[in-house]
């Protein structure tokens, strides 16, 4: 059996917009692979093309033309379905429902039974830290809240794969935290995540694999330790105790510099200059406090590639 659970073949779809019924090409010739086990990081700007192209992988709008399959199932696919957890961009849960309420029913409808949904629901709520407001309606909790509730419902039945759309959204830094962890914990539970985010951090700490893409093409596919350039860019440089001539001479050296009061961050690109910053520093007195090099980031890869067009 292949390990293939997604694989999108050339992908497209077109939308018509408008009184004229304008053309609008939202995904173009996009083809990837996501494999058993993965954390699948899936990046690009707004409009660019990622949650057109989970609408189609769920079955919620047809492609226009390529293909897609989801465990060996061509979309859109009922029974490939019953072993995905779906958690949309913008969760809409009924808002006269408690999270318990919504949760449990969403069990129920991915076929488990009653006493089973009962007993998952619980479970779950405290997995995703709303159990606290597990009665109360969905109408009166954050958004933060509704998108725990969410993400509650896609693992209620215990899914092989999560496919989520911004599952941070809404979530302040310890929400954030809260679902790495249980993304990486669902991964080590024989899971496989299928995850966008504008949140690139998160994925450089969590994804085995990354695509992006940039008006609905791919740019960059592959996994993210051979993507990034792991020499040295270049070098931070931390200056205690600098006046004024320091901004002077690294603005005529092209140097960048970042100051707070006395302290001076500069950053400098190549041995060369860097040895020549360090030297004018400890002649003119003033106190070297570090020296940090910096390799690249996903963030540096991701505003390369998918911000700034190459040049034709």
């Amino acid at each position: 059996m292949s390990d293939v659970l997604i694989k999108v073949d050339r992908l497209g779809k077109v939308f018509r917009q408008g009184f004229w019924m304008r053309k609008v090409e939202a995904v173009k010739e996009v083809s990837f692979e996501v494999r058993a086990g993965q954390i699948y990081g899936f990046l690009g700007p707004n409009g660019a093309g990622k949650t057109t192209t989970i609408k189609i992988l769920t079955g919620l709008i047809a492609p226009t033309r390529g293909a897609a399959t989801v465990f060996g199932h061509r979309v859109p696919s009922p029974q490939a379905m019953q072993r995905v957890g779906f958690l949309p961009e913008n969760p809409y849960v009924y808002p006269y429902l408690t999270p318990r309420e919504f949760v449990e029913m969403c069990g129920r409808l991915s076929g488990l039974s009653a006493r089973d949904a009962r007993k998952r629901t619980a479970e779950i709520l405290d997995t995703v830290r709303i159990s606290y407001a597990a009665d109360r309606q969905v109408r009166r909790l954050s958004k933060g809240m509704v998108q725990r509730t969410g993400l509650a419902a896609a693992l209620v039945a215990e899914p092989e794969l999560l496919i989520l759309d911004e599952p941070m959204s809404g979530l302040d830094p310890v929400g954030r935290k809260e679902v790495r962890d249980l993304i990486l914990d669902q991964r080590a539970k024989g899971r496989t995540i299928f995850f966008s985010t504008h949140i690139l951090s998160d994925v450089e700490m969590l994804c085995d694999h990354v695509t992006i893409l940039r008006r609905g093409e791919v740019v960059v596919s592959g996994q993210i330790a051979e993507l990034l350039r792991r020499d040295v860019q270049r070098v931070e440089v931390s200056v205690r105790d600098a006046g004024p001539e320091l901004d002077a001479w690294c603005a005529e050296k092209g140097h960048s510099t970042n100051r707070t009061g006395k302290h001076v961050t500069i950053d400098v690109v190549g041995a060369r200059a860097q040895d020549e910053l360090v030297r004018h520093v400890i002649e003119s007195g003033m106190s070297l406090a570090a020296i940090t090099p910096r390799t690249e980031t996903l963030e540096d890869l991701f505003v390369r590639e998918a911000i700034f067009e190459s040049p034709s």
